[in-house]
């Protein structure tokens, strides 16, 4: 088999399995990319040499991560065609700058920049506070895992009186993102999670709390509960992520917003920043 042909095959073998991943039929594909099923079905085969337009023209219809992207291209022997430059790359002043701004103007509240495996890559100064009760200084060590840092024993874990649905939470989220880019290494970071103890589960219901807040909000979303040495706080939060980018690194960032629940947390924070 020549060197061409094996890389017909491969491309087109990565393409299926994508497109099985996004649950779509041949015809349902074709429909989307606006080719017939029969052209589709010899690039599947590697019966049919797709152009470096049709290439991208799949992978963007199956929403495939723009770091897979670059793989399948490589695959149908194109160059890759978006870069992956770190975060204070010079050339990513602006949407750094960005995150900065997003990041500071949410305090007094917490929030963090994450990459695709969930290492914080920035945060605000409301982080502080959670950080200096781990007692674990191996979660703590760059780059930080939020996963890790929130479910392990030594992390924050015991401070979370919902940790049972939080971790389900967290391992849904997880498991959505492992579905959607079929990264190896989130699959080995899930692993690692579920097997954290998860509390006993006797508080994991509205925090035991009675008041018609908390019920209200446990209605609504899947809250962030901790139990603190300077008192109880609850927490919802928010994503944030760029909308057009171009660049891995960008694309694979989001900022998590976190806002207090309740009245009490929401006076609490504002207490500590006075």
């Amino acid at each position: 088999m020549s060197t061409t042909e094996n890389k017909q095959q491969r491309f087109g073998g990565q393409l299926k399995v994508w497109r099985n991943r996004r649950r779509l039929s041949q015809l349902e594909f074709s429909l989307d990319a606006e080719i017939s099923q029969k052209h589709l079905s010899f690039i599947e085969t590697g019966r049919s040499t797709p152009s470096r337009d049709m290439v991208i023209r799949l992978t963007e219809c199956l929403d495939i991560p723009l770091r897979e992207r670059n793989t399948l291209l490589l695959a149908a022997g194109y160059a890759p065609l978006y870069l992956a430059r770190e975060l204070d790359d010079p050339s990513l002043k602006a949407a750094r700058e960005a995150i900065d701004l997003l990041l500071t103007s949410h305090e007094p509240y917490p929030a963090i920049a994450v990459d695709r495996h969930w290492n914080m890559v920035a945060s605000n100064a409301a982080i502080t506070p959670f950080l200096s009760v781990v007692r674990e200084a191996s979660l703590l060590q760059p780059p930080v895992n939020v996963l890790r840092l929130s479910l392990h024993p030594g992390g924050l874990a015991p401070f979370i009186s919902n940790l049972g649905s939080w971790k389900r939470h967290l391992l849904d989220r997880l498991g959505h993102q492992i579905e959607v880019t079929a990264d190896p290494a989130l699959s080995e970071l899930c692993a690692e999670l579920e097997t954290y103890p998860a509390g006993d589960g006797a508080s994991d219901d509205a925090s035991g709390d009675t008041s018609g807040e908390a019920l209200e909000y446990s209605d609504v979303f899947v809250p962030f509960e901790l139990d603190m040495p300077s008192g109880k706080l609850a927490f919802f939060s928010t994503i944030t992520v760029f909308g057009t980018p171009v660049d891995v690194t960008l694309s694979e960032i989001a900022i998590e917003s976190f806002f207090p629940a309740d009245a009490a947390t929401r006076s609490a924070l504002a207490g500590a920043q006075a």
